[in-house]
């Protein structure tokens, strides 16, 4: 089980004595104390999960089951995506919304079964997203039981292109067959788990969900061949993805089709929480949109730095990077929209000091993941 902190009462994931025994550099992230890099450094670590395989202690995450007979009637309002069009064994990345169409959090709902689906929430809106669910069960009168397992199990990300090499042999599922966003009941090194064909990385890759007290064994058996990765190369794979960040990219001053989301937007439901809001911002247009920009050096690009335009701010950097892969600066930020088309020239200021910066298509590095069945 999840232990706290003796620092600052942070939360401890069941990997934790794994990350000191490796000499992680430990930090608060979300109230959990965790590992932001190892000894051989965010470079080597990001480069690790390009060419070979990652592997990362995710256990900070939320894990939350929706169970009994209106578990699915719950998900759909809750969830702007349509979860009726997955089928038993898969999963689908969603966003959830306030009434205004603002982002609360953005998840990935699982389908167990027909009364039973798991959900992963970020480790910061864990409690928040949980209390909404609880709220809109509580407003519609549903039948549905809801579980937080989050201190009570680990997950672990197994992400590059050598992963499933990595994991098959301590696997008892066949993975060569689990298409993208596909999961499965199955034995990791004689622990049960659940093992899902997904990531963050824009590598392909897993996540395996199993008991907190199995953890340490699992990471252990895979360790051969994958590196430890931490928070920082975990941060710098998924800006060059294009993957937005909660708190960063996506927030509830946010809504999805601004943020080049809308494609988790099923309005063809007849509810779900910030229908009407999402309607009219799909029909008036976004007025500013999520775009990629390289910036020349002069400094690394990070949130909250003005992106300027004719000598006037039209924007600010929400996630900003020197991307190991590229060898350059690359950033994220919302621009009006006539100023997001690729090639527009730009200037960022970091600490001062102008930057030329030019908006590039989204994602910087392509994505190498599994597709979906």
């Amino acid at each position: 089980m999840v232990s706290p902190s003796s620092q600052q009462g942070l939360l401890r994931t069941p990997l934790h004595a794994v990350h000191q025994r490796l000499n992680g550099r430990m930090i608060d992230f979300a109230g959990w104390e965790m590992p932001v890099q190892y000894p051989t450094g965010i470079l080597s670590e990001h480069q690790a999960v390009r060419t070979t395989c990652g592997l990362f202690d995710l256990s900070h995450m939320g894990r939350v089951y929706l169970r009994g007979r209106d578990a699915l009637a719950l998900a759909q309002e809750c969830c702007t995506r349509d979860l009726g069009r997955i089928r038993p064994g898969e999963a689908a990345y969603s966003v959830l919304c306030q009434a205004d169409g603002g982002i609360r959090d953005d998840v990935i709902g699982y389908l167990l079964g027909a009364q039973e689906l798991l959900f992963v929430f970020n480790a910061s809106n864990r409690e928040d997203d949980l209390a909404f669910f609880l709220e809109q069960r509580d407003r519609l009168g549903l039948v549905v039981e809801l579980d937080d397992q989050t201190l009570n199990t680990a997950l672990i990300g197994v992400q590059g292109p050598r992963a499933q090499t990595i994991l098959q042999p301590a696997c008892s599922a066949d993975l060569e067959s689990l298409a993208g966003y596909a999961f499965s009941r199955a034995e990791v090194s004689g622990a049960p788990a659940l093992v899902s064909r997904t990531g963050y990385t824009g590598e392909d890759g897993f996540e395996i969900m199993l008991e907190a007290d199995a953890a340490a064994h699992v990471w252990g058996s895979l360790m051969d061949g994958a590196c430890p990765c931490g928070l920082g190369a975990r941060d710098t794979l998924r800006t060059e993805a294009g993957f937005a960040l909660y708190g960063h990219d996506i927030d509830r001053g946010t809504n999805p089709y601004e943020a080049r989301l809308g494609w988790v937007v099923s309005l063809a439901k007849p509810s779900f929480v910030g229908r009407e809001a999402l309607a009219a911002s799909k029909a008036a247009g976004p007025r500013r949109r999520l775009v990629g920009m390289h910036v020349s050096p002069g400094g690394v690009p990070r949130q909250g730095f003005p992106v300027r335009h004719d000598d006037q701010t039209v924007g600010e950097v929400t996630s900003g990077t020197f991307s190991p892969t590229l060898r350059r600066n690359i950033a994220m930020g919302y621009l009006p929209v006539k100023l997001g088309e690729p090639g527009q020239a730009l200037e960022v200021e970091m600490r001062g000091k102008a930057a030329a910066a030019e908006v590039v298509p989204l994602p910087f590095v392509p994505h190498r993941s599994r597709r979906r069945a």
